[in-house]
């Protein structure tokens, strides 16, 4: 009876929301829709995940690129259907080949995404693309959906696993940002961004020249497979065409004197960008996980799976019973980072002791979470062991985490992890460079091979190089052209 009289309440709250705010006009279409969400909540829920964004990937400092990323948003912000929203645009620090935008006018392309563009028309399809999710509301629309589902299931909901929460520490609120869009959502932001790119005289055929590239990506195992980018924007294959056919109709409609391509000027601003993983963020070779800059390494044990974001290291076994993060305390002294971590994460201490590791003042902890199933009123109980170690001026953390009946077997590959972080002296870990994308002219005329070959690309990488370059390694380049090679 009580469970019925909730499930009336929420039927009656859900209806007077959908009457109140169903009348939010689409700025692309001009129809209405459910839209729980004004635009000042737009606004502020982007100003609210921008930091959270920024803190998970990083920012990649490119000063010249990226101004020149922001005056052509700016311009193409004027002419889209949301003439006066502040648009914003950030290049992150990940090698993955993604874009994304999230609401109120937050649009993120990452340093993998433009190292594989080869001239500004591409990019300006990416924008475009980006700015119209964000001019259609699509990431608004999804929240909405999201809420819509929460409010249904509140009479039933299940407590979430309270692993998750330290699994998800770096990523609070960014759900959102990795929803995929229906199929006609993303047809509308192809369109939007061809009618954008088109607006401020970019030819938009290469947008759907990109489309391949991505294609061919999704089958190239040798680097990895498919891009996130065709994860949250599927099917390129199909879009190639449409694209194309969308190009033709706007230069044809605009009659325009030339759209310009500019892929010399796009090349030389991306000389020198980051390519692949930057080792001076840390990386790991077999299980040891080395950090060049601040000059430490631990081992992790073998076989489990490590994630390194800018604010903290997630490692996990295959069944993800358990989990180790490492990251860094605010605090720096050793008990006082010790006490703020455990209140701040809602542990209860167990025991603790001064400890030693490598020669480097620690302290070990152990402590327990009770968690409360919300639906049942079930309690559960997850087990932590902690280590707070003092190094450079800084205080490093590993938690390691598990249910309470596995923790006995976790506690062994925890601690002895734990205690291999050490002071990083061998230099040829400490000098270890990052690969870089360097432009280079075409010496003589002949094959996209020759000429890569003639800049001492290996072999094996001749594949991946060609296809960053959008070349077949068969083709013809003339004297003089600028192409893509990967150096220190």
């Amino acid at each position: 009876m009580k469970r019925l009289d909730i499930y009336i309440k929420i039927s009656f709250l859900l209806a007077v929301i959908i009457v109140v705010i169903s009348c939010a006009i689409n700025p692309v279409t001009g129809k209405t829709q459910i839209m729980l969400m004004s635009e000042a909540q737009e606004l502020a829920l982007g100003s609210q995940y921008d930091p959270q964004v920024v803190a998970t990937f990083g920012e990649y400092k490119s000063d010249a690129l990226l101004s020149f990323i922001k005056t052509k948003t700016v311009e193409m912000g004027k002419i889209s259907h949301r003439p006066t929203l502040e648009y914003h645009i950030k290049i992150l620090d990940s090698p993955v080949v993604n874009a994304f935008a999230v609401p109120g006018g937050y649009i993120y392309l990452t340093r993998g995404i433009l190292a594989q563009l080869n001239n500004e028309s591409e990019l300006m399809g990416i924008i475009g693309h980006e700015m119209g999710h964000i001019t259609a509301r699509h990431s608004a629309s999804q929240q909405t959906k999201q809420q819509l589902g929460q409010l249904v299931l509140i009479g039933t909901m299940i407590a979430s696993e309270r692993l998750a929460q330290y699994a998800q520490n770096a990523m609070q609120g960014m759900q959102l940002l990795f929803l995929k869009f229906s199929r006609d959502d993303e047809r509308e932001a192809d369109r939007l961004g061809v009618r954008y790119s088109s607006l401020i005289g970019y030819d938009a055929h290469k947008m759907a020249d990109f489309f391949q590239v991505l294609n061919k990506m999704s089958m190239a195992e040798s680097i990895g497979g498919v891009p996130t980018f065709l994860s949250t924007h599927p099917d390129p294959g199909d879009r190639y065409n449409t694209v194309n056919q969308l190009a033709t109709w706007w230069q044809d409609s605009l009659k325009l004197p030339s759209y310009k391509v500019n892929g010399d000027n796009y090349l030389q601003m991306i000389d020198g960008i980051v390519y692949g993983e930057d080792p001076r963020q840390g990386y790991a070779e077999g299980n040891i996980f080395y950090h060049p800059t601040l000059k430490f390494k631990f081992a992790f044990p073998a076989g489990w799976t490590m994630e390194n974001t800018p604010a903290q290291i997630n490692i996990a076994p295959a069944d993800q019973k358990a989990l180790m993060i490492f990251t860094m305390a605010n605090e720096k002294v050793l008990q006082a980072a010790a006490d703020s971590t455990l209140k701040r994460i809602g542990l209860t201490l167990v025991e603790s002791k001064q400890v030693t590791v490598n020669s480097l003042p620690a302290l070990a902890a152990v402590s327990k979470q009770v968690a409360q199933d919300q639906s049942t009123g079930a309690q559960s109980t997850n087990m932590v062991l902690s280590y707070f170690i003092e190094y450079g001026g800084l205080i490093y953390v590993f938690h390691g985490v598990s249910a309470e009946a596995d923790f006995a077997t976790f506690m062994s590959p925890f601690e002895s992890s734990m205690k291999t972080f050490s002071t990083l002296t061998d230099a040829s870990k400490i000098n270890v460079k990052p690969g870089k994308v360097l432009i280079r002219k075409v010496y003589s005329t002949g094959t996209v091979s020759s000429a890569l070959a003639y800049y001492g690309v290996k072999q094996e990488q001749l594949a991946e190089i060609a296809l960053l370059n959008n070349l077949e390694l068969t083709a013809q380049v003339p004297a003089g052209k600028l192409i893509k090679v990967i150096g220190e």
